[in-house]
C-alpha cells in the first residue's frame, strides 16, 4: 500500500499523480479506522483528502506557508505530514489533538481550534514574508463555513487593499455553484489561469502606464472591462470587487486537475488570488455522505452500519431544544438563535415545528448577540444557544448591545466547562468570569435536566439579560417533563444538607461531586454540609452570608477556572478577617486545559471526588 511507505511530504512528492487517487483512498480508510474508535470530526475531513494531498503535492510545505482555517479539517494533513503512526492517538490523553498543534508539527502554524482566522492570519504571514524579503508562498485553506464569520470579511476588505500575493483555497462543500463543475468549469479555469493570459495580462497594464497624461487610469479601465467579460461566464463578482482575482470552481475531488491548476496559479506572482474548490463533506464514507450533520463530529461507531455505540443519553442541549419548543407552543413571543450549531444545541427540532421563528445566522455570534437585542427591543424574547467557547466572540456585543440597555436577551451557554477531547481552544472555562462582571446580567447553573429546564422558563418572564451555562452531555435524569415547570427562583443559595463544622459549597454543576466529597469527609469522621449555588446573584443574599456567617469553615467546588470564578467572587464579598474560613477552593488552574477524557481531566487537576475530600482532610490536620 502506498500509504504503508508514506511518512513525509517528501514520500507524497515522490509519488506519481495517477496514483494520488489510489492514496487518497487509504487515507480516508485510515481515517474512517481510526475515528471510527477515538471519535472526532470526520465527514469535514473526508471532504477535503484528496485537496490537502494536491495541495502538500504542488506546495514547498512548510517552507511555503499552509494556514487551515475550521482545524477539523485537518486529518489528512497530519497523517501526510509525518503523523501517520501517531494519528492512532487522535483526541486521546497525551495522544494528538484533533486541531492543528504548533507543538505537534512545524506543518502547524497556528493553534486553529476555531474559525475564520486563516485570512487574517495568512495576510499577517504575506506581509512579513514581503517586510523580510523572502519568497515563499502563503496559501490560506478556509471553508465549512467560516467565509460566514464576520473576522474573514475584515480580511478580505484588507486583502484587497493591500494586494499582497497570496492565494485563499475556499473549499466550499455546500454544493452552492456545484452546477458549474464539469468540461466547461475547466475550460474556463484553464483559459483564466493560462500563463499567456496572464502575460497578456501584465504587458497591457505596462503598455497602459506609458501612455502620457491619461495612462494611469488605464489599468483601472482594463481591469473593469476584463471583470465584465470574465464574471459573464464566471460567478466571481463577489471577490474580484474586493481586488481578489478569481479561479474556479475547481473539482476538489479531481487531483489531477487541482495539481495541474495550483501549478499554473502558483506561477502568478502578483496579488491576492482564490481558488474556489468544490468538495463534498464526508465524501468516500456512504454514511458520512448521506448524513454530514451527524458525522460533523462523532462518537466511536460501528464502520460497518454507521452507527455510534452506546445508549444514547438525555442530553443538556436536548432539554434545552425540547423545553423551547414546549415554550414556543405557549408563548408566542419567543425566536430561537444559532451560529451554524442547531444540531449541536439541540435546535433541530425547534427549527422544523417554528421555522418562521428560528434563525440560523451561521458563524456569527458578534451579529447574533446584537440581532438578539433587537428583537428584545421590539417585545420578543430570544433564546441564543450557543457553545461557551464560541460565545467568546461576542464579548463586547453582550456589554454594549444588550447589557446597557437591559435588554431581556437570553444566552443558552451549551458546553460550559470542560468539553473533553476537543481541548483547549473548547473548553469553556471563561463564561463565568466574563457574565458576572457585566452589570444587569443573571447567570444561571442548572445541577440536572429539570434545573434546565425551570431556568429556561423563569428566563421567559425575566425582564433583564440571563445566560444560563450548562456543560456537555448527560443531564443526570433520565428523563425530562418540559411542558410544565416547577420552580422559578434561583437567587438563593440551596442547602442539601447542614453542618456548622464545615459547609461544602458548590456551583450547581458540580452537585453530584460535592455529594461525594460529603459522603468521603463522613467517613472520615468530619461533618460537612453542602450548599449549591445556581445563580450568581445568590452570593448577594443575606442567606449565603448568613450560611459564610454560621460556618466554622468552609471550602468551595466549581467547574471552571477559579481565578475569576466563584471561589473568588465569594472572598471579594468577605472581609479580611473572614476569608481564612475558606479552607480550600476547588477549581481549574489559570492554564490552557488539554484534551483528554473528562474525569480524567477532572482528576488530573485535584477535582474528582477523592482528591477533593484527601485535599480537605490534609488541609483540616494542618489547621
Amino acid at each position: 500500500m502506498l500509504l504503508d511507505s508514506l511518512n513525509s511530504v517528501e514520500d507524497l512528492r515522490k509519488i506519481k499523480v495517477e496514483d494520488l487517487s489510489s492514496l487518497a483512498d487509504q487515507v480516508r480508510r485510515y481515517m474512517i479506522d481510526v475515528v471510527s474508535k477515538n471519535g472526532g470530526h470526520l465527514a469535514p475531513s473526508l471532504g477535503v483528502v484528496d485537496l490537502t494531498i494536491a495541495l502538500h503535492y504542488v506546495f514547498n510545505t512548510p517552507s511555503d506557508r499552509l494556514i487551515w482555517d475550521v482545524g477539523h479539517q485537518t486529518y489528512a494533513h497530519k497523517i501526510l505530514t509525518g503523523r501517520k503512526n501517531d494519528f492512532l492517538s487522535l483526541r486521546q490523553f497525551e495522544g494528538l489533538s484533533g486541531f492543528p498543534k504548533v507543538a505537534e508539527s512545524n506543518f502547524d502554524l497556528y493553534d486553529t481550534g476555531h474559525t475564520s482566522t486563516s485570512l487574517s492570519l495568512a495576510l499577517g504571514e504575506a506581509v512579513a514574508r514581503d517586510l523580510s524579503r523572502k519568497k515563499h508562498r502563503v496559501i490560506a485553506v478556509i471553508g465549512d463555513g467560516a467565509l460566514t464569520g464576520g473576522l474573514a470579511f475584515e480580511a478580505l476588505n484588507n486583502i484587497g487593499h493591500l494586494k499582497k500575493d497570496m492565494i485563499i483555497i475556499l473549499n466550499d462543500n455546500e454544493h452552492s455553484i456545484s452546477k458549474n463543475v464539469g468540461a466547461m468549469s475547466k475550460y474556463l479555469t484553464e483559459l483564466i489561469s493560462g500563463s499567456a493570459y496572464n502575460r497578456l495580462v501584465r504587458k497591457v497594464r505596462k503598455l497602459c502606464r506609458k501612455v502620457p497624461v491619461i495612462g494611469k487610469y488605464f489599468p483601472y479601465l482594463y481591469d473593469r472591462i476584463r471583470m465584465g467579460i470574465k464574471n459573464i461566464f464566471v460567478p466571481a463578482n463577489f471577490f474580484e470587487d474586493f481586488g481578489i482575482r478569481y479561479f474556479g470552481p475547481v473539482d476538489g475531488h479531481d487531483i489531477e486537475h487541482m495539481i495541474h491548476i495550483f501549478k499554473r496559479i502558483k506561477s502568478i506572482n502578483s496579488g491576492p488570488k482564490v481558488i474556489h474548490v468544490i468538495t463534498k463533506k464526508g465524501y468516500g464514507y456512504k454514511f458520512a455522505e448521506k448524513e454530514p450533520v451527524r458525522f460533523h463530529g462523532t462518537q466511536p461507531f460501528d464502520v460497518d452500519t454507521g452507527k455510534e455505540y452506546g445508549k444514547k443519553k438525555l442530553s443538556f442541549s436536548a432539554v434545552a431544544g425540547k423545553t423551547l419548543c414546549s415554550l414556543a407552543e405557549k408563548d408566542s413571543r419567543i425566536v430561537a438563535v444559532t451560529a451554524a450549531m442547531s444540531t449541536g444545541t439541540g435546535l433541530d427540532e425547534f427549527s422544523k415545528k417554528y421555522p418562521s421563528k428560528f434563525f440560523d445566522v451561521g458563524i456569527a455570534e458578534q451579529h447574533a448577540v446584537t440581532f438578539c437585542a433587537a428583537l428584545a427591543k421590539n417585545g420578543y424574547k430570544p433564546y441564543f444557544a450557543v457553545y461557551s467557547s464560541f460565545m467568546q466572540r461576542a464579548f463586547d456585543q453582550l456589554i454594549h448591545d444588550v447589557a446597557v440597555m437591559n435588554l431581556p436577551s437570553v444566552f443558552l451557554i451549551d458546553r460550559a466547562g470542560i468539553v473533553g477531547d476537543d481541548g483547549e481552544t473548547h473548553h469553556g472555562l471563561f463564561d463565568v468570569s466574563v457574565f458576572k462582571t457585566i452589570p444587569n446580567f443573571e447567570l444561571l447553573i442548572p445541577s440536572d435536566g429539570e434545573d434546565l429546564r425551570d431556568m429556561i422558563y423563569y428566563a421567559a418572564k425575566a425582564d433583564h439579560p440571563v445566560a444560563i451555562r450548562y456543560p456537555r452531555g448527560f443531564c443526570g435524569i433520565e428523563s425530562v417533563d418540559c411542558t410544565k415547570f416547577r420552580k422559578s427562583d434561583f437567587s438563593l443559595p440551596l442547602k442539601l444538607s447542614s453542618s456548622r463544622d464545615l459547609v461544602i459549597i458548590a456551583s450547581a454543576d458540580m452537585k453530584i461531586c460535592a455529594m461525594e466529597v460529603s459522603e468521603l469527609l463522613t467517613s472520615a469522621k468530619i461533618k460537612s454540609g453542602v450548599v449549591l449555588i445556581h445563580s450568581i446573584n445568590a452570593l448577594d443574599s443575606s442567606e449565603f452570608r448568613a450560611i459564610i456567617k454560621n460556618a466554622d469553615l468552609f471550602a468551595v467546588i466549581e467547574s471552571e477556572y477559579s481565578r475569576g470564578g466563584l471561589s473568588e467572587s465569594i472572598l471579594s464579598i468577605l472581609p479580611e478577617q473572614k476569608r481564612s474560613k475558606m479552607t480550600a477552593s476547588f477549581g481549574f488552574p489559570r492554564k490552557f486545559i488539554e484534551h483528554g477524557p473528562v474525569d480524567l481531566l477532572y482528576d488530573k487537576y485535584g477535582l474528582s471526588p477523592q482528591k477533593i475530600a484527601s485535599d480537605i482532610i490534609e488541609k483540616l490536620k494542618k489547621k
